[in-house]
């Protein structure tokens, strides 16, 4: 049965934990504003003499989800602790394929991605050897049956996709994310490597130490709650997020039933 901590707050289950995977995009920020009560959760946990991690499966390096956040107004002490499904793919690509021909798929903006090897990006996508997606392109954000077409004949080329989310909340808006894409190419028959929760090298690169009491906190259930039980870590569900509109309606037992999940605790927002 998931506990909810809506009346006894995340303090009462404080000293049960070492570190606390914490999300970004629907937990402490919508997109667009941070949240108050979750700033102060990140307050207190570290006054509790407490760790956490703030892992997001954002398609770009640390330093550009941290500059992200800087200016959304996140202290330069809480940015230290961020860690994107971006680093993770990052090192994967400069060991693995720095030195092979790639198609991109997703916004302009996701470019600081592959500075690096960008003079192995090409025009073409029958020329590039893999194909990288980090999300969505800006003129074709809503309509998926584009990637089908676009990548109908490129299956037999692997994908990395960088962000392994469906969807996201900007604000009130509902937005596809690369996951939604990946989704597509795998129906054709084509395969990917993911990067970000629920996989395991995201969790594994991102910790430095050894912590033997592990909770992680989310509002998706196929990435952060699903994450948590691959990694056999304790989960918290953030029920005002991404699933806010199922719960609402069917209620959280049905909802993590549907999605073949189990969350430790609930709350409706991250609060102390």
């Amino acid at each position: 049965m998931t506990i909810n901590l809506d009346n006894k707050g995340l303090k009462s289950i404080i000293e049960n934990y070492d570190l606390f995977f914490i999300d970004l995009w629907g937990v402490v920020h919508n997109g667009i504003n941070l949240n108050e009560k979750a700033i102060d959760v990140l307050v207190k946990i570290s006054e509790a003499k407490k760790n956490y991690i703030l892992l997001t499966n954002a398609p770009r390096p640390n330093t550009v989800v941290k500059e992200f956040l800087k200016k959304m107004g996140m202290n330069n002490n809480m940015r230290k602790n961020v860690y994107t499904s971006g680093e993770a793919a990052l090192s994967y690509l400069k060991k693995n394929f720095l030195k092979q021909s790639f198609y991109h798929i997703g916004p302009p903006r996701d470019f600081d991605l592959f500075t690096d090897f960008k003079n192995k990006k090409t025009q073409d996508i029958s020329k590039s050897n893999y194909l990288l997606c980090t999300g969505l392109y800006e003129n074709h954000d809503k309509d998926l049956n584009y990637y089908k077409e676009l990548l109908s004949n490129s299956i037999s080329k692997k994908m990395i996709c960088t962000n392994p989310d469906l969807v996201v909340d900007r604000g009130e808006k509902r937005e596809y994310c690369a996951g939604s894409v990946a989704m597509v190419f795998e129906k054709l028959g084509g395969k990917v490597v993911y990067f970000g929760k629920p996989y395991p090298e995201v969790y594994n690169q991102s910790i430095n130490s050894n912590y033997n009491n592990i909770i992680a906190i989310g509002d998706n259930l196929n990435t952060d709650i699903k994450g948590a039980m691959n990694m056999k870590y304790d989960s918290l569900l953030v029920t005002n997020g991404v699933h806010k509109d199922e719960i609402k309606k069917n209620g959280i037992k049905k909802v993590l039933l549907n999605n073949n999940v189990y969350a430790t605790f609930s709350q409706s927002e991250l609060k102390w």
